[in-house]
């Protein structure tokens, strides 16, 4: 919710600051806005299909070891029920004990593996996001655009403007955005107006 809160502050600001913007420059001046879906994008470029295909081979693994918990949990309490009539209180007692603390372990192993997957995701894609915004910035300097929005995180629901997320990949791919300066890509930004 907060989130979602400060997407829409976020959003609301930078349509505030696009009008004044807008409205300020003489009226010959021609505005460019374009959008890009950067996750898209995220999800379609080589290097993201193959850092998916890391936290997919993660998660496998950390799912067989949930679900052989999960089994040896249900076997447990299989075999506490089925004593239940033959055990004294304080064995019964002492095993449904047992049944508790692995189902705190199970809970506590799915809480980590969650974490980990998370941190996992964040590190494959964090380099990945940040090339994919330089190649956003050359290209949005290169063709003159005053705004790029992302897609998502702007709250865009529909545009007009010119969607770039085709051209970002197809950039992406090609090697555009590396880890080399990006002044050394890109054309020479123009001094900002005052």
């Amino acid at each position: 919710m907060l989130r979602l809160r400060s997407a829409w502050l976020a959003a609301a600001f930078v349509f505030a600051t696009a009008y004044g913007i807008v409205h300020a420059a003489p009226a010959s001046a021609q505005q460019k806005f374009a959008v890009v879906d950067l996750q898209r994008a995220l999800t379609e470029i080589e290097e993201g299909k193959k850092a998916k295909g890391q936290l997919k081979t993660l998660f496998d693994q950390r799912q067989k070891t949930l679900d052989k918990q999960q089994e040896d949990l249900r076997v447990l309490k299989e075999g506490i029920e089925k004593q239940r009539d033959v055990l004294s209180r304080e064995v019964y007692a002492k095993k449904v004990e047992e049944l508790q603390k692995a189902l705190a372990e199970l809970q506590t192993t799915y809480m980590e593996f969650q974490r980990e997957l998370a941190a996992k995701e964040a590190d494959l894609t964090r380099p990945i996001l940040e090339r994919l915004q330089r190649v956003v910035k050359q290209l949005g300097q290169k063709e003159g655009y005053v705004f790029v929005f992302e897609r998502n995180e702007a709250g865009v629901v529909y545009t007009s403007s010119y969607d770039m997320t085709d051209l970002v990949i197809q950039r992406y791919n090609a090697g555009d955005g590396g880890s080399a300066a990006p002044a050394a890509t890109a054309a020479p930004a123009k001094p900002k107006a005052k």
